[in-house]
């Protein structure tokens, strides 16, 4: 895929432990679009990624039975934009809403919504998990849902549509600096909770732990434990 989205397996930070099986490039109107095949130690998974045309990104993530669906579904609203006929001028529908479904995955919810603006016709596609108030989201141009669709179709093909899990980021990453090492601190969400991931990086040596949330607090309250020692310690030494 593109130069960032390597360089997130590099540094190990979101894409940590991720590899890419396959990779298709679209471009629809001005944006780009990459759907991807990836695969960590919990099995494999899609990811598509928006980047505009100042490079911003946006992406989504899809177990592989959803990505089905959701190709699925991909035909229905192709079919729908098609029978809608040409846009009228300048006048769109009251809240712009042409055609809405929503795909339910265990906590997670894809919300898929056929609108219109001044600028046009677009897909939008959003997902939502419990208890984060995070909402990831791409806006596909309507003219590029059957390309979206065909892509999905062939990586499907080729790669099953076995119900597989697929990590979610929950809060944006962090970064540590020390000496020749590099600390990278991310934090998750799969079906079996939230976690937090801390990498260590340095050249050609990479490690990490796992620490899931319910842990967090005696995490912290341990490592407090030994900086409030140490700093104890070095006081009584300079006395």
């Amino acid at each position: 895929m593109s130069d960032q989205e390597s360089e997130e397996n590099v540094t190990g930070r979101g894409g940590a432990g991720e590899e890419e099986l396959a990779s298709k490039t679209l471009q629809i109107q001005s944006k780009r679009f990459y759907v991807d095949v990836k695969q960590n130690r919990r099995g494999r998974f899609i990811k598509i990624a928006e980047v505009d045309v100042t490079g911003r990104k946006s992406r989504l993530l899809l177990p592989m039975s959803t990505a089905a669906e959701f190709r699925d579904h991909l035909t229905d609203f192709s079919e729908h934009y098609a029978s809608l006929g040409p846009k009228n001028g300048e006048r769109t529908v009251e809240d712009g809403l042409l055609k809405s479904e929503v795909i339910t995955k265990d906590d997670r919810r894809y919300y898929l919504d056929l609108k219109e603006n001044q600028r046009g016709r677009f897909l939008r596609v959003s997902m939502t998990m419990p208890l984060t108030r995070l909402r990831f989201q791409i806006a596909i141009p309507a003219q590029g849902m059957i390309e979206i669709r065909d892509a999905l179709t062939d990586l499907l093909k080729e790669y099953g549509t076995d119900d597989l899990e697929a990590e979610e980021p929950v809060a944006e990453a962090k970064s540590l600096r020390v000496e020749n090492k590099m600390f990278y601190f991310d934090v998750g969400h799969n079906r079996r909770g939230t976690y937090m991931r801390i990498s260590e990086v340095r050249p050609n040596y990479r490690t990490a732990i796992t620490i899931p949330e319910h842990f967090w607090v005696k995490f912290r309250d341990t490592v407090n434990g030994f900086v409030k020692q140490t700093s104890k310690d070095e006081k009584d030494e300079s006395q």
